[in-house]
């Protein structure tokens, strides 16, 4: 009897460890922060090479474009704390000044680098009801 619950017992072990490694190992790389621009700037030497999600609303006059590329650079805001934004690619039709965004990415000292498809701006206004009109 206790030959047979050494061999379960065993054999848990191994189930239980091997899931825990495979969980860690696909977790781990994808494991991504969800956080506000005042959240990280206020210690932004602890966020550096972490991979965010930055929430915030692009400051007013700072989208620069360079010609003939898709190079942008942005800062993004969140009460009263800014960081700079550097991202190569197709911006959304919402992307403009004043603009509620979640930029995909990593934080440097030198701002914040946006990964590839990384921009996601929202447009609230759009989807809010107009004055007046019914309800459901």
């Amino acid at each position: 009897m206790a030959h047979k619950t050494i061999k379960v017992g065993l054999t848990g072990l191994v189930l239980s460890l091997a899931f825990g490694g495979l969980l860690y190992s696909t977790m781990g790389e994808a494991t991504e922060y969800y956080k506000h621009v005042d959240e990280v700037m206020t210690q932004p030497g602890d966020w550096y090479g972490k991979k965010l999600q930055l929430h915030g609303y692009i400051v007013q006059d700072s989208i620069l474009k360079r010609k003939n590329s898709l190079d942008y650079k942005f800062k993004v805001h969140s009460n009263g704390h800014i960081v700079e934004a550097t991202y190569t690619g197709v911006v959304p039709d919402t992307f403009k000044d004043d603009a509620e965004v979640v930029l995909k990415g990593t934080l440097s000292s030198d701002g914040f680098a946006v990964s590839p498809n990384g921009v996601m701006a929202k447009c609230p206004s759009k989807y809010e009801a107009k004055p007046g009109a019914p309800t459901s």
